[in-house]
């Protein structure tokens, strides 16, 4: 009794602080022009280890994604200077490239063409691509866990905002310069406020609702060319590779039930942000596994972003929730397979389910109170 009013004492004065609380550097933010080609763009990617960036053009000439104003203006004068116009991940840039692309020697020149178009061309071939959104640096965490729990990746969040009175999400937005926050940034947050967190993350991933049981996979036939296919067509960032089925006869181009198979490996978007262009022809039409292999041990990446050969990152449906944050922190993946005891899958959690179902948990503890 004693600790559960411990933990609800302690509530408030996480749901207290705001998104200018979250920024513990003055990293700079990550942006190409419009006039970028892809090649541009996911050099950009590459050189800053980032999976995604706003692009910027000059004001009144663009739309913005999903109607969004978010502009940069010079911080003496007010004028505005540019206007961030949409999102682009690395996956975008892919799904772009697999188009008509069978992964072959042959379409070394079409590959090439591909990479010399504009990437204000590629702006909204994805949900994540159609939205912008900013965060307010006085937004509350709880309207910020909101947003992030709807599968929103990230968002920007004005420095020396003109509408500093404003909290919550905006489309309309000025600010002489911008930061991203993401996903991980919140997680990473919460996890280090987890002494304010017990009596929720240490309840199982099951109990708590944070387990999606539906799970699509590929096997271990699969091509990457045809693996990034498969993450366009369904809007995944991410998939299992599952051990193929002498039994089952399956397309290894299309994605499966992965539910009560042999997990074996993740196909991820953001293992491709190592993906130079020189890289691509050798790359895409490899088996996705062999290509994760090659990750494991790849250069590319530091040694504290790779994963070990075959490392598959899981926990069980009564794990704790608190698991499955440390995991995905100190691994830095964006979800984690859940299997049972014999390594079969049984569904995966995300960050976008670790966030909702905190957010929930906290409400309650305030509506407890």
């Amino acid at each position: 009794m004693e600790e559960a009013t411990a933990t609800a004492k302690s509530g408030p004065r996480l749901v207290e602080k705001t998104v200018k609380d979250m920024f513990t550097n003055n990293r700079r933010l990550v942006e190409v022009p419009y006039t970028a080609t892809l090649g541009d763009t996911m050099n950009a990617l590459v050189a800053n280890k980032v999976v995604a960036v706003p692009v910027a053009a000059p004001p009144g000439q663009w739309i913005g994604a999903g109607g969004s104003m978010i502009m940069e203006s010079d911080k003496q004068t007010g004028s505005v200077r540019k206007h961030y116009i949409g999102m682009v991940t690395m996956l975008d840039i892919l799904a772009h490239i697999a188009d008509d692309h069978d992964g072959t020697a042959s379409n070394a020149d079409d590959l090439e063409k591909k990479m010399t178009v504009p990437v204000s061309s590629i702006i909204g071939h994805s949900l994540e691509g159609l939205s912008l959104w900013t965060l307010n640096p006085n937004t509350s965490i709880l309207d910020c866990m909101e947003l992030f729990s709807k599968g929103i990746h990230r968002a920007l969040v004005p420095v020396d905002s003109q509408m500093a009175n404003i909290q919550g999400v905006e489309l309309v937005e000025s600010a002489s310069s911008y930061r991203m926050l993401t996903q991980m940034d919140l997680i990473k947050f919460l996890k280090a406020h987890a002494s304010e967190l017990q009596g929720i993350i240490s309840t199982s991933i099951k109990e708590l609702g944070a387990m999606n049981e539906n799970v699509y996979a590929i096997n271990d036939q699969t091509k990457v060319i045809e693996a990034i296919k498969c993450l366009r067509t369904a809007l995944l960032n991410a998939v299992p590779i599952v051990k193929s089925s002498d039994d089952i006869q399956e397309d290894s181009k299309q994605l499966i039930n992965g539910k009560g198979r042999k997990l074996i490996g993740t196909f991820s978007a953001t293992d491709l942000r190592g993906c130079h262009f020189s890289a691509l022809q050798t790359w895409l039409p490899l088996r996705a596994q062999e290509f994760t292999e090659i990750v494991s041990t790849s250069p590319l990446f530091s040694a504290r972003e790779r994963l070990g050969p075959n490392e598959l990152v899981t926990c069980h449906p009564d794990s704790p929730l608190s698991e499955a944050i440390d995991k995905v922190v100190s691994k830095h993946v964006h979800r984690i397979w859940v299997v049972d005891q014999n390594g079969f899958l049984v569904g995966l959690v995300s960050l976008t389910d670790i966030v909702g179902v905190l957010r929930v948990s906290l409400l309650s503890k305030i509506d407890a109170m």
